[in-house]
């Protein structure tokens, strides 16, 4: 079983398994620390602040010579059992979760980086992460080159020149690009280069990217961990060497801090989501399926169809699934887009993914549409690009919902 949290305190002398647990059973018990009234579920502890009994103790605690709470923004109980119990599904050392999932992936980088550092990332990736790459990061001196594609050569001449951290973004949102994690990890190692994968579209249930070379990982908590639209959180995770030094002293001064109550919820979320993950990854193919054989449609990304560019890199890495989310083109303009999009009757519209309910938007217009034209064109992302992800729903309902709104 995972590490305990600070101030563990076992409530009976049962024995912990002695066999590797399913990361399903992994997903209900891992970092599960009760309190002296022995709770079922996990308890919520709503607390700004942490007490000591003497002066001398917080001092020592305050020295890391302690383990003991010591403020809201630095950790807390419940975040603590959510921190320990993704980290053992995902594999890695520790695990911090933060306020948001952009709160993440901009901590990630920036506490690596400073004037005169060099990033290297993947070109298809969420508008966020475009912006803190290419706008805010060149404000401190921080360069980034990036990658189009999936060439190996393309990859090795921008990693021929010292780069402090590499990010990729697979799948990518919202048109389900896929970036070869190992390679690129092995590629990056040669120079020195951190590692961070953005392994939102894939969540924990389908690609595990530590185990494919990659240092760092960072999600948004808010799709598939909670995934039902309740809360927003994010999480980073990696070595001990890697939290300690780099990540966790910049997030405690800078206070990303992920609320006790979203943290709560997370934890039972957890218990659900592989069988969330897995009933919405059958859908959406499902329905990519049907798309595909529907001449209103020009094209469908989805990485679980043949036809995806890079279908059997996705199937290896992600564990043979492509996903709940799928990239569609109209053969029309933006109007018929719209037309479709409001003629849906059970497909909510909305800009959120990775939820119980089928959700689906426009990215031009919602999502990426921050970035102008030139770089919309440069990911293909047109006009008449949706993104669909796909939920709880039955299968039959969403194709249903989909053929009536195509007339």
């Amino acid at each position: 079983m995972s590490k305990k949290p600070w101030g563990y305190q076992p409530t009976n002398n049962r024995p912990e398994p002695d066999w590797d647990l399913n990361p399903q059973t992994e997903s209900v018990r891992a970092g599960l620390a009760r309190s002296g009234f022995g709770e079922t579920s996990e308890a919520l502890y709503l607390t700004s602040g942490f007490t000591y009994s003497s002066a001398e103790e917080a001092e020592i605690a305050f020295k890391d010579e302690l383990d003991h709470y010591l403020y809201g923004r630095f950790a807390n109980p419940t975040i603590s059992m959510f921190e320990n119990r993704l980290a053992t599904l995902e594999g890695a050392e520790r695990c911090i979760a933060t306020g948001s999932g952009m709160s993440a992936m901009f901590a990630a980088v920036a506490c690596m980086v400073e004037q005169g550092d060099r990033v290297v990332a993947s070109a298809s990736m969420f508008s966020s992460c475009h912006v803190v790459l290419t706008e805010f990061l060149p404000k401190w001196g921080v360069t980034t080159e990036l990658v189009k594609g999936n060439n190996r050569q393309d990859w090795e001449a921008a990693l021929s020149k010292p780069t402090k951290v590499v990010f990729i973004e697979t799948p990518s949102n919202p048109l389900m690009d896929i970036v070869d994690i190992k390679m690129v990890s092995e590629l990056a190692h040669k120079v020195g280069a951190t590692v961070i994968v953005d392994n939102v579209m894939a969540s924990p249930v389908y690609q595990k990217p530590i185990q494919l070379g990659a240092d760092v990982v960072m999600y948004s908590t808010t799709k598939h961990i909670d995934g039902q639209g309740r809360v927003l959180g994010g999480a980073v995770l990696g070595s001990e060497k890697y939290i300690n030094e780099q990540f966790q002293p910049f997030i405690r001064h800078t206070g990303p801090a992920l609320s006790p109550f979203n943290a709560w919820v997370m934890v039972k979320s957890l218990e659900t989501m592989f069988m969330r993950v897995e009933r919405m990854n059958a859908n959406a193919l499902a329905v990519a399926e049907a798309l595909e054989k529907n001449p209103k449609i020009k094209s469908v990304r989805y990485p679980g169809l043949k036809s995806h560019p890079q279908h059997e890199l996705a199937m290896k890495q992600m564990n043979g699934a492509g996903g709940t989310t799928i990239g569609i083109e109209f053969n029309g303009n933006k109007d018929a887009a719209y037309k479709f999009m409001n003629a849906l009757r059970v497909i909510d519209i909305s800009n959120n993914l990775g939820d119980s309910k089928s959700l689906i938007t426009h990215p031009a217009s919602t999502t990426h549409r921050r970035l102008g034209p030139e770089v919309l064109a440069e990911m293909g992302i047109t006009e008449s690009t949706l993104r669909l992800s796909v939920g709880l729903e039955h299968a039959d309902d969403l194709i249903k919902d989909i053929q009536q709104a195509l007339k």
